[in-house]
């Protein structure tokens, strides 16, 4: 599926309008273009400060933005290369603690594509290279690399020697890039997942994992020996838990007492504790304890049960209501929702989602808790039909009240119109939720 990007600089947008031209139009995994795109601009990947390397299908950007709360607390600097942005390109490359400026983000970009001629390097491919390039120009004393699709072939995989690589949630996405057939490899989709994520594993960097299933656990214990390193792994040489209203964490070295994550929902606790993990299991960065217990409190990630504050948006609802925000796309997310949602009522949703994703099993953990149901599209993307995702939310989940809308405004008004109470949840893409910032005037910073 093709990126999306728009920026209201004009020297970015000749930039983007360029790579667009240049560029497949698609993701294409594989290691080939990225390793030529970088050794033309001189290797900067092999320049960088030291690496903390994620994946994982769900809570990777949630696990990065705790490395990050970490690091700052400690009095450390870092870069951070995540994807995809939500409402500006800058998003994606946080540089030393603030987002990249335009102005250098033309001219690197300009750089890569300057010497990208004849490659056919994908949107990401170029985005990546341009983030080394300025991680690699720009001092600080580590930098946040979150993987953007898979692993193994991921463009971020050219990076030789982090000093820890972590694995957050896994379950199954982008089924169609990751699960095609090659010999060797496991016939289980989950068990392909966690072959797919266990590739970025580097000899010499601990690979700090979350607990998975018997076979997954197998299989990234196998590619982990094949990379020379080994597992790290919750239940085994760590572990977590809530219980009295805080986070305790322990491995070999001691244990930790921290405050839950100021982050909403039940799954941060497990993020904030891999992070946790990732860093007590690396010995280049010291972060002293302090540190770990300031970044429950210091961690944002937008669009992850994030509420909104006051805006255009919220103006619109009953007062008193509140307005939430979570990208979350997949039936693993669709679950952790659920849990988020354990504890209050029902409340309505405004739902679009990708034409790529499956809908209802999104939806179904959390159908319990849908008061009533107001589906959008998602403008610039292909996306399920309104009105037939509602007729298939009637359909497969029972929800009586389903209506489609022209957008999110229109589905904002009509739940208010109707004199509705309670909450109201805006979900089912990281593409929407960048709408919903940007109308509401919350864009990230």
């Amino acid at each position: 599926m093709a990126d999306f990007a728009r920026s209201s600089d004009p020297a970015v947008q000749a930039q983007l309008d360029r790579l667009a031209a240049l560029s497949p139009g698609r993701d294409i995994l594989g290691l080939e273009r990225i390793a030529e795109l970088c050794a033309r601009l001189g290797n900067p990947q092999d320049r960088l400060p030291p690496v903390l390397h994620v994946a994982g299908t769900n809570g990777k950007g949630s696990t990065c933005a705790f490395l990050r709360a970490a690091i700052e607390a400690a009095g450390l600097t870092t870069h951070v290369y995540s994807s995809p942005h939500l409402v500006r390109f800058n998003e994606r490359i946080r540089l030393a603690g603030g987002l990249i400026d335009d102005r250098l983000l033309a001219a690197l970009l300009g750089e890569v594509l300057d010497v990208a001629e004849g490659l056919q390097a994908s949107f990401f491919e170029v985005t990546t290279a341009a983030a080394f390039l300025a991680f690699a120009r720009t001092p600080a004393d580590a930098c946040i690399v979150e993987v953007g699709l898979g692993g193994r072939l991921d463009a971020t995989n050219i990076i030789a020697h982090p000093v820890v690589c972590g694995i957050a949630s896994l379950g199954i996405d982008h089924e169609a890039f990751l699960l095609a057939p090659e010999d060797n490899v496991p016939a289980a989709p989950i068990d392909r997942i966690g072959f797919e994520k266990a590739g970025i594993a580097k000899a010499g960097a601990p690979l700090v994992i979350q607990a998975y299933p018997p076979s997954v656990r197998a299989e990234i214990a196998r590619q982990a020996a094949k990379a020379g390193t080994n597992e790290i792994a919750r239940d085994d040489a760590w572990d977590a838990g809530v219980e009295g209203g805080a986070l305790h964490y322990r491995d070999a070295t001691g244990t930790l007492t921290l405050p839950l994550p100021a982050m909403a929902g039940a799954h941060q606790a497990d993020n904030a504790a891999l992070a946790v993990a990732m860093l007590r299991h690396q010995s280049t960065l010291d972060i002293p304890e302090h540190a770990f217990a300031d970044a429950m409190a210091r961690a944002h990630w937008p669009a992850r049960m994030q509420r909104l504050g006051a805006g255009p948006l919220t103006s619109m609802l009953q007062p008193g209501a509140a307005l939430w925000l979570d990208g979350g796309h997949n039936p693993d997310a669709g679950a952790a929702l659920a849990k988020a949602l354990a504890d209050r009522p029902p409340l309505h949703i405004v739902c679009g989602l990708l034409a790529n994703k499956d809908a209802t099993g999104f939806l179904r953990p959390f159908a319990d808790k849908i008061a009533s149901f107001r589906a959008v599209p998602i403008p610039g993307h292909e996306h399920h039909d309104p009105a037939e995702l509602c007729r298939r939310v009637q359909a497969e989940l029972g929800i009586t009240d389903a209506r489609p809308c022209d957008n999110v405004e229109a589905a904002l008004a009509l739940v208010r119109g109707e004199h509705m109470a309670g909450d109201v949840l805006i979900c089912g893409s990281l593409y929407l939720a960048g709408l919903v910032l940007d109308l509401n005037g919350e864009a990230p910073v």
